[in-house]
């Protein structure tokens, strides 16, 4: 019976080491699953790196990729989460020419419209931010792609679960 392919949200709470990014991306790796983004950061527990992984893949695949994420000594836990099940977001920056943004009103509307920010302006460009889902930064790049991008870059997906997780509990108990 095949199970449909579903967009999950994978969080890893680990020992930052050199190395287990190489292995757990071999995991995904092994089993043909292009990882879609990856993101590191500090967790509620010092000391504790968080990361979070965005993957397509069937549920069952994606609990025996836990299984195996959960082998690596440095993981204390994995969890996989549904997008129903989280609350996300990406951040990213455009920059532009700077008098795109005094002689192109549109460029303007379409700043205030997407609600992004402008970060920094200079005699040569401008760079906004934007934060949101994946739609409406992949919209507004199409918007200003019109008028010329000179740099790009997205981050990967943070995200939080709805519920409650209990890895608080259990981090505070491996960190005493």
């Amino acid at each position: 019976m095949n199970q449909e392919i579903k967009q999950f949200t994978v969080s890893v709470y680990t020992e930052n080491n050199i190395g287990l990014l190489n292995r757990i991306s071999a995991i995904f790796q092994r089993r043909h699953i292009n990882i879609e983004s990856i993101n590191s950061s500090a967790s509620e527990i010092d000391g504790v790196t968080r990361w979070t992984i965005l993957a397509n893949m069937e549920e069952d695949q994606m609990k025996k990729i836990i299984g195996q994420i959960e082998k690596q000594v440095e993981v204390i836990k994995a969890y996989y989460h549904t997008e129903e099940e989280t609350i996300y977001q990406e951040s990213c920056l455009f920059k532009i020419k700077s008098d795109l943004l005094f002689e192109e009103r549109q460029i303007q509307n379409i700043i205030k419209e997407s609600n992004a920010r402008i970060v920094t302006v200079n005699k040569k460009f401008f760079v906004l931010e934007k934060s949101g889902r994946k739609n409406e930064i992949e919209l507004l790049y199409r918007k200003l792609s019109a008028f010329g991008i000179m740099q790009f870059v997205r981050s990967g997906r943070i995200a939080v679960t709805k519920d409650e997780m209990k890895i608080t509990e259990m981090l505070a108990a491996f960190n005493n």
